[in-house]
């Protein structure tokens, strides 16, 4: 594992999305940085991530236990849920309480939980537009990452979960955006994994997924831990994602979601769902 001197990594915090960081992404994605700046992360279960390997799906409201004991004659086992985060869609959540938690353990499943904090000033969804990252994004990511471990531990979520950050597709041919968008990132990162929790990071593969990736390669850290990519065509293919090394996020770092907004029915309860299969770390709960 390459990592950069502690000097470096004080004048990155201190810099945040300036100079600095847009002249090391403009090399990452010239193709000039060394591969041997890029960090390879280890097998995250001797580190303490509980690590799920199988089929996931997410859908917007948290399901009701009863929906998911008929769902247990899916291959499903997973379950993604919109916990927290400003950006949510769907920010009324009935079901999603300590007793849901606990009550999905107890049936075997598992809960990857999402955080849909601020979004890339340049956001392609009209609907994340009123959520924009603000002027200090640094500052702003760890502040919001603070906010995604309280909710997370209001749950019950122990340390050493994952918790994933949702941040959708964005327009990377706007520098400054991206540029400040990767700072809320980073910052997020930090602070979550400061907590002792892993930061995992939901985007396109061709924007937020690819952006993450050329900062890998530039050598930044505080980068997360776990990468969920979304592809929507094709088969499902975790290690195989062409924005991806293959050595980056492997191994068991990897969620790939391969299909959206499917109309799914199991045991007489019909969800809309997308689709994924998992090899990486899920919540640990009490």
């Amino acid at each position: 594992m390459t990592r950069r001197k502690q000097s470096r990594r004080s004048n990155w915090q201190a810099t945040g999305w300036t100079a600095g960081l847009a002249a090391a992404l403009a090399t990452a994605i010239a193709g000039a940085t060394p591969a041997a700046s890029a960090e390879v992360l280890p097998d995250p279960r001797p580190l303490g991530a509980k690590v799920f390997q199988g089929w996931a799906f997410d859908t917007c409201h948290a399901p009701s236990l009863a929906t998911l004991r008929a769902w247990n004659s899916s291959r499903y086992r997973a379950v993604g849920v919109y916990y927290a985060g400003r950006g949510r869609a769907c920010a009324s959540q009935p079901n999603l309480t300590v007793s849901w938690m606990r009550g999905v353990k107890s049936m075997k499943w598992r809960v990857l939980p999402i955080f849909v904090g601020s979004q890339a000033p340049c956001v392609r969804s009209a609907n994340k537009k009123h959520v924009p990252i603000g002027g200090k994004p640094f500052s702003q990511g760890r502040a919001e990452g603070k906010d995604a471990v309280a909710r997370a531990k209001a749950l019950s979520l122990k340390k050493r979960s994952a918790l994933y950050l949702d941040m959708e597709a964005y327009d990377l041919t706007k520098t400054g955006c991206a540029a400040k968008t990767l700072s809320f990132i980073r910052g997020w990162n930090r602070e979550v994994r400061s907590h002792g929790f892993f930061p995992g990071f939901y985007s396109s593969a061709e924007s937020g997924v690819r952006h993450v990736e050329q900062a890998r390669r530039a050598g930044l850290h505080d980068l997360p831990s776990a990468m969920w990519f979304a592809r929507w065509k094709g088969k499902p293919s975790l290690y195989g994602e062409p924005s991806l090394a293959k050595s980056a996020w492997n191994p068991h770092r990897r969620i790939h979601q391969y299909k959206g907004n499917v109309d799914v029915t199991h045991g007489g309860r019909t969800l809309r769902i997308d689709r994924n299969k998992v090899d990486a770390p899920v919540a640990i709960i009490k």
